[in-house]
């Protein structure tokens, strides 16, 4: 690995991709060491806890090292990726200090099992050691591992031990037991120390079912061998760890992360933080989708994305211009209510990473065929994954389409720092009664959540009951707006 002494060698640090993040995982790398890259250009892509990044290099040269492989989540300031200025090709590391900067990550066994020399497996989430500072190792009789696990297992009661050793708990003077951070935190919540866990996978790292089978061990009492001497009694038996608490075969685990992780978060803390109040109504929206079709024949919308989502947030737009004090937060720090002069409408969308609710700035002075514009380009760049942390930032008020999964309607929860979000359902046709008479109409049912802390009834109402006379009246967007 390349050292800092290096005056040619620049090192690139993980960003701050968005405000305040902390840290990021490296979704793929789109060079290699010996590439040839230039300021600008881009060298991979990283999943933040709002989005995926792609990230640019801001040097000239060659790369020398990849600090870290696809799949690591790595803190932010933290050294990625090292690019040698001078242009110069990386030259071979000698064995020795590589074999020095690598981290001790061998199981204990017999000197004659040892790895090739170069560069020991390196665990995720742990780089390669910084330091190659060897202890001096401590003086004293060795015992061979093999023969101290035959000693093990004729006092258990096993007889002879087999050819191939048991996979073995770390000695008292190696490093730090090898595990990833999702096990280490299993480990921390069941009360396990690492250093007495039995690893079982490759290169000595510790698994999540070696976790649970130390948990069950520790559970069950294990009795002590009883010296006497008396005549020789048969030997004690020791019960056999029950395997791990779920079967892989049959479940599968997927580690939280990135914005699925964020958005676990964000809805526990908007759920039990804000007073959730929901209200609906049920409308015709028949004229809105004939107003649709007549948008989508008019020059001005020529290669616009016109549906009924565009004039739904049109006449939520409206319904906040007639009533301004639903656009706000709650500030609990200050204990104040924080009014907003200007709408940053939040489009949910669902992407594979998870849903996301990016906005489109100062939605409120936009005209509709620039709304239009704003929204196609919204879900065009969340499917694409393209979407930006700062895409994501101050809303203020948001959208939600559960009708396109054809549902009737819900209970959406607010995205912390809004008051107010509304949920649009499924648009059917239904019997309903115009003009005195039963006819089969376009109809929806809107649910608005708002926070019961600044909002009262009256106010979400107003604001619902307008959403809803312009969806049944379109024309009211002209004289209300």
């Amino acid at each position: 690995m390349t050292t800092m002494t290096d005056a040619s060698v620049r090192e690139f640090k993980m960003p701050d991709v968005g405000e305040g993040l902390t840290e990021a995982e490296i979704l793929k790398w789109y060079v290699q060491v010996g590439d040839t890259v230039t300021d600008g250009q881009v060298v991979c892509e990283v999943e933040t806890a709002k989005a995926a990044v792609e990230l640019p290099i801001p040097y000239d040269g060659v790369v020398r090292d990849l600090r870290f492989p696809e799949g690591t989540t790595v803190d932010v300031g933290t050294s990625i990726i090292a690019i040698d200025v001078s242009g110069k090709a990386p030259a071979e590391a000698p064995a020795e200090a590589a074999e020095a900067s690598a981290p001790a990550v061998a199981p204990v066994a017999d000197a004659a099992e040892k790895k090739p020399e170069g560069r020991q497996p390196v665990l995720v989430g742990y780089g390669v050691a910084a330091s190659s500072t060897k202890r001096r190792p401590r003086k004293g009789p060795e015992v061979p591992v093999q023969a101290s696990v035959s000693i093990q297992t004729e006092l258990n009661g096993h007889g002879p031990a087999p050819a191939d050793p048991a996979p073995t708990a770390p000695a008292a003077g190696q490093s730090r037991p090898l595990a990833k951070p999702p096990v280490r935190k299993l480990a921390k919540d069941l009360g396990v120390d690492l250093a007495t866990v039995i690893p079982s996978g490759p290169d000595g790292i510790i698994t999540r079912e070696d976790v649970h089978a130390a948990v069950t061990a520790t559970e069950t009492p294990v009795p002590a061998p009883v010296v006497t001497q008396a005549p020789a009694q048969a030997p004690v038996t020791v019960p056999a760890a029950p395997a791990a608490s779920y079967d892989a075969a049959r479940e599968t685990r997927v580690p939280v992360k990135g914005v699925r992780k964020a958005t676990a978060q964000a809805m526990v803390g908007s759920a039990f933080t804000a007073p959730h109040v929901t209200e609906f109504v049920t409308v015709d929206v028949t004229r809105t989708l004939k107003l649709v079709e007549e948008l989508k024949q008019d020059k001005d919308f020529t290669g616009l994305r016109v549906n009924p989502l565009l004039l739904i947030a049109k006449a939520l737009l409206v319904a906040i211009k007639r009533n301004p004090d639903i656009n706000a937060s709650w500030d609990e720090a200050g204990q104040e209510i924080v009014l907003k002069h200007y709408v940053n409408l939040g489009i949910a969308a669902a992407t594979p990473r998870g849903l996301i609710v990016p906005n489109i700035k100062d939605a409120h002075t936009k005209t509709l065929p620039q709304l239009a514009e704003s929204l196609g380009e919204l879900v065009s760049t969340a499917k694409e994954g393209r979407t930006s942390p700062a895409a994501m930032q101050g809303g203020t008020v948001t959208i939600t389409n559960v009708g396109v999964f054809g549902v009737d309607t819900g209970t959406p929860i607010l995205p912390p720092g809004e008051s107010a979000i509304l949920a649009v359902g499924a648009i059917k046709l239904q019997p309903w009664v115009h003009k005195g008479k039963v006819k089969p109409r376009q109809v929806t049912t809107l649910a608005l959540s708002f926070d019961h802390r600044l909002i009262d009834g009256e106010l979400g109402s107003k604001v619902l009951a307008d959403v809803a006379a312009i969806l049944e009246q379109p024309k009211k967007l002209i004289t209300w707006a």
